[in-house]
């Protein structure tokens, strides 16, 4: 089986093996944002981006610059880099205005 995958997947030792399936699961992490939206605004019937979209766009974004970061993807690496930055800030902005001192 691990070598069918290997063979599928154009990589030639079970480390970089582990590291696509790394890549997919930080990929499905990304992808998870957008379900996620999509969920919140139909149930509101409305636009609607929910703090967990911003969790998963953190979380998807940091696996994927990890994996990024080990293929040594220059464009890769920025996008996700630059992402991570918007996420955080966010989420800092979102927290920021539920604190009390707000």
């Amino acid at each position: 089986m691990t070598l069918a995958m290997m063979h599928f997947f154009k990589v030639t030792t079970r480390a970089e093996l582990l590291w696509v399936i790394f890549g997919f699961f930080a990929q499905a992490m990304f992808m998870m944002r957008f379900l996620i939206q999509w969920i919140a605004s139909e149930r509101a019937r409305q636009s609607v981006v929910p703090v967990a979209f911003w969790y998963f766009s953190l979380l998807g974004g940091l696996t994927l610059l990890a994996y990024a970061i080990h293929r040594r993807d220059p464009v890769f690496i920025f996008g996700q880099a630059l992402g991570t930055v918007i996420y955080l800030r966010n989420l800092w902005l979102i927290h920021a205005a539920k604190s009390p001192a707000a």
